[in-house]
């Protein structure tokens, strides 16, 4: 329990971290001397804002898949050495950029900041494997989905939209102690590298020593074996469904309410709140209900419920026009099936892969997290090819019908190739010759 209840506030620091540009960006973008360089004082206000916007993109692409691509290799690295001391070495290393972006006069500086805290997105895999060496069979689920509701750190990073305003009176813009305590926005960074540093003494003083390393003794080559199989990338589609679309949806539904529904910002924010909370704490439930009745129950009643929600979303006004309630209603259904859905979906690697959870829950995180980064910009390109928003729902409709076809032609050959067996031992018996 010391693993998991340090492990999963470890997580909740880092996501934040890890997410926190979506909201300085609101006051990083005001600085266009630091965005642009020089050439902003010779650029018109028109001119300015369309740049800004462009490098502040790039900006959060380079975090996200800094907390995307290198998943596999922090999920072989908790195996080998232990979750421990792969996540002290995570929050301590990840404090230093996020400090400096605090004190950042460049964008090439800011760029270089995103790149290396953003390496905080990789806690998920270090603790998918960390709290699976430590837990029983029978509970992994319940521990693997409480561990997982960590992501509500990026809520965390939401409430500082409320905070900003009064953060930034707090410390005057010359801070305190010569800069060493920055003011305005940059003080926010500064706080979270604090919270990273105690994390990290936090980590390394409560839980147990030596730890549990399955990994360890064994060669790369071993560890990586298991990625060979296909039902390996089969988890990783379905972690893109309840995952990726997860974090694309986040980002994509504001936009959408108010292009749709005419809404301003904060209403926005709070629809998407709605479809935000059930898909990250209702985690816990799917590992639970993925002990009791299996991973592979949970995950068809999820597909199957998501594919009921996502049929209305997906037709165009003239046929059904959802009023804004309904529409609401609709993805909470979609959200609530996600929360689920990502418990029970990791609840299959250390039921089948019980050795390696590193590596495969690290190739699955780091693909439903790519899923994250290549969904929004898709589900905008149908949207305006089809000249109607909601049919961007038609894509992850087909991801998730196509996921849930194929795990159930797994799931037909798996009773198959259970029954030759079977069929091959009545033969062989004395009384099948009298039958």
């Amino acid at each position: 329990m010391r693993v998991l209840w340090a492990s999963t506030w470890a997580f909740t620091s880092l996501f934040a971290v890890w997410l926190m540009l979506g909201v300085l960006g609101l006051e990083i973008k005001k600085d266009a001397a630091l965005m642009l360089g020089p050439v902003a004082a010779t650029m018109t206000a028109d001119q300015i804002k369309p740049a800004v916007e462009a490098r502040f993109e790039w900006l959060l692409a380079v975090a996200i898949l800094a907390g995307s691509l290198p998943r596999l290799a922090f999920g072989i690295w908790a195996d080998k050495y232990g979750g421990r001391l792969v996540m002290i070495a995570l929050l301590t290393f990840c404090a230093v950029p996020t400090y400096l972006l605090g004190r950042a006069h460049s964008y090439g500086e800011l760029m270089a900041c995103a790149a290396l805290f953003g390496l905080a997105g990789n806690a998920f895999t270090v603790g998918i494997s960390w709290n699976s060496a430590w837990f029983p069979a029978g509970r992994q689920g319940l521990a693997l989905g409480v561990f997982g509701a960590g992501n509500v750190g990026a809520a965390g990073t939401k409430m500082l939209v409320i905070l900003v305003p009064a953060i930034l009176t707090l410390v005057p813009i010359g801070g305190f102690l010569g800069g060493l305590i920055p003011g305005g926005w940059r003080l926010v960074p500064t706080i979270y590298s604090v919270v990273l540093l105690a994390t990290a003494v936090l980590v390394a003083l409560v839980c147990p020593r030596p730890d549990h390393r399955p990994g360890r003794g064994r060669t790369l080559a071993e560890l990586l074996a298991p990625l060979r199989f296909t039902q390996v990338w089969r988890f990783s589609l379905y972690y893109v469904v309840v995952f990726g679309a997860y974090v694309a949806l986040s980002a994509w539904l504001p936009n959408y309410y108010k292009t749709k529904y005419g809404v301003d910002l904060r209403t926005a924010a709070l629809l998407t709140a709605l479809y935000i909370f059930p898909a990250s704490l209702l985690r816990p439930v799917g590992g639970y209900l993925s002990d009791r009745f299996g991973p592979r129950t949970v995950t068809y009643a999820v597909f199957m419920v998501m594919i009921a929600a996502l049929i209305p979303l997906c037709l165009p006004s003239s046929i059904l026009d959802l009023s804004a309630v309904w529409f609401t209603a609709l993805m909470v259904v979609v959200g609530a099936g996600m929360g689920i859905g990502k418990a029970s979906v990791y609840k299959y690697i250390p039921n089948y892969y019980p050795d390696d959870v590193g590596a495969v829950g690290g190739l699955v995180g780091a693909i439903g997290a790519l899923g994250g980064f290549v969904l929004p910009p898709l589900f905008g390109e149908i949207g305006r090819r089809t000249g109607t928003p909601q049919s961007a729902f038609i894509a992850l409709l087909a991801v998730t019908a196509f996921s849930l076809a194929w795990l159930h032609l797994a799931v037909l050959k798996l009773r198959a190739d259970e029954r030759i067996p079977a069929d091959l031992a009545i033969a062989a018996s004395p009384s099948s010759s009298l039958a």
